[in-house]
């Protein structure tokens, strides 16, 4: 098991693997600004490093902004950005 963590914010990822798992899970990442994210995400070549990773665009929602990255074991994050009211 390993902890990583940046400022304020951390998680733990463990050597596990369970399909049904990996099918069953989204994960959503609240950024302050997506396109900031997304150019420094575009910028680490993530799909040329990594088998399996997948980078979608920016689409813009009712709600907000996000992207889709699909991860090396294939969980769906949502990186995103809410419309401030």
């Amino acid at each position: 098991m390993s902890y990583f963590a940046l400022q304020n914010v951390g998680f733990y990822l463990q050597d596990a693997y369970v399909q049904d798992w990996v099918d069953n899970t989204m994960l959503f990442l609240e950024v302050a600004d997506v396109e900031q994210y997304w150019t420094e995400l575009a910028a680490l070549d993530l799909p040329g490093k990594y088998q399996g990773v997948r980078i979608m665009p920016i689409q813009q929602q009712a709600w907000g902004k996000e992207g889709f990255v699909h991860d090396p074991s294939g969980i769906l994050w949502h990186i995103g950005e809410f419309t401030k009211a």
